[in-house]
């Protein structure tokens, strides 16, 4: 999760996450050559005292900086076009989880088995523990298994609300009468946050989402216990 004076994106909590963590730094480093390029080109004019009144045109500088920035170009598009594909991409899913937005929670329904669901709720300030965050941790947390290729399917039953989870790379519309479907794969254990990230009313700040990642025999456990 974020925590203070971090001022890059979180610690990637799935294969997705990562390659988007690598991206961001890979278009970082294009954007901070040309800044350098850009501000020493800027110092030299301003200190050039040279002058010519016979310079009328210049074929190729025109050719380089026509040419340069569709490189450039080429050089980021490839590496996001190709995430694109691999975030739109659905593998055959271990398990399918359906996530329903309301004003102002979320109800969480396990379709692959019968009579797991559940209605997931902020914890308020005066219940909380010393070991919970403000305004994250909720009453009921999803508990999904790792290294696990998982089917999200998200929709909303009143108004627009938005799934999201930074660390996995996540963020999917909750729309009224519409399924959205995502997937993806956590790839260590620990327990992940995120929050409603659509304007959704009065209280579109307190409804998080919590994930409990944990390996695939407490999964199975828990199923038992929950299917109890």
């Amino acid at each position: 999760m974020t925590t203070w004076l971090n001022m890059s994106l979180q610690d990637g909590a799935s294969p997705i996450m990562e390659q988007l963590v690598f991206f961001h730094d890979h278009v970082l480093m294009i954007m901070l050559m040309i800044t350098t390029t850009v501000l020493y080109m800027m110092i030299t004019l301003i200190r050039n005292k040279q002058t010519s009144r016979f310079m009328l045109e210049g074929q190729m500088i025109e050719t380089t900086w026509t040419i340069a920035p569709a490189i450039i170009l080429v050089f980021i598009a490839m590496p996001s076009l190709r995430l694109l594909y691999l975030m739109d991409e659905v593998h055959n899913p271990s398990l399918t989880l359906k996530a329903v937005g309301h004003q102002w929670y979320w109800s969480y329904e396990y379709s692959d088995f019968t009579k797991l669901e559940f209605d997931s709720y902020m914890i308020p300030q005066e219940e909380q523990q010393e070991s919970t965050f403000r305004l994250l941790d909720t009453d009921n947390r999803i508990v999904l298994p790792m290294n696990s290729p998982i089917r999200m399917i998200v929709t909303a039953a009143d108004v627009l609300h938005s799934w999201t989870i930074p660390s996995l790379g996540v963020k999917t519309d909750a729309t009224p009468g519409r399924l959205n479907q995502t997937s993806f794969s956590i790839s260590r254990p620990g327990i992940l946050y995120g929050q409603c990230s659509e304007i959704c009313g009065a209280n579109h700040s307190f409804m998080p989402i919590t994930i409990e990642s944990v390996p695939t025999k407490y999964f199975i456990n828990w199923v038992s216990k929950m299917s109890e």
